[in-house]
């Protein structure tokens, strides 16, 4: 019985005009609603806006449906303070993002936005060390953070065993070669 009346209920909703989502009974065409489009699966109240203002969770530099990549640019002026940690053991070997092999005893580091191969000056600002890195991988991962270095740099700027750091960074070029 209750197949029956479920049955009944989608069959009288066919018959009415395609369940209510603006396809006229009988064709396969959305019909405008509204002086809008059909949209698939999207809420029956949905209007696509020409420029959308709003973007959630996305980079500064995101540009939504006009460049859909992002190209790093070399900042001569890069010149930031906030907080370093290392990484070593466990990646050494592996891959980086820039294709090359990570070595936990090179001076390199991570970066979410410098291209690859920009020289930074990292000064650990708690006791004034510093070092030139390279950039050849992507990260930090960890909010708050601004740059990973290799372990060999951590321990020249002096906090391998704390882990963090509040630290300056400088972009002071780019690689040779």
């Amino acid at each position: 019985m209750r197949l029956a009346v479920v049955a009944g209920t989608f069959l009288l909703a066919a018959c009415t005009g395609g369940l209510g989502l603006g396809i006229p009974y009988g064709t396969s065409k959305p019909r405008p609603v509204n002086g809008t489009t059909y949209v698939p699966h999207a809420h029956p109240t949905y209007v696509p806006r020409a420029n959308p203002t709003y973007v959630p969770h996305a980079h500064p530099t995101y540009v939504p449906r006009t460049n859909p990549t992002y190209v790093p640019r070399v900042n001569s002026a890069y010149d930031v303070v906030g907080i370093a940690s290392w990484y070593g053991g466990r990646f050494h070997g592996r891959q980086t993002a820039s294709g090359e092999g990570y070595n936990k005893h090179a001076y390199t580091a991570a970066h979410r936005t410098l291209p690859f191969g920009t020289r930074v000056r990292v000064i650990n600002l708690e006791n004034g060390r510093s070092v030139v890195l390279t950039v050849n991988d992507r990260g930090p991962f960890v909010g708050g953070r601004i740059i990973d270095v290799s372990q060999r740099a951590a321990r020249a700027l002096g906090f391998m065993r704390r882990g963090i750091v509040r630290v300056r960074v400088t972009a002071v070029g780019m690689r040779r070669g």
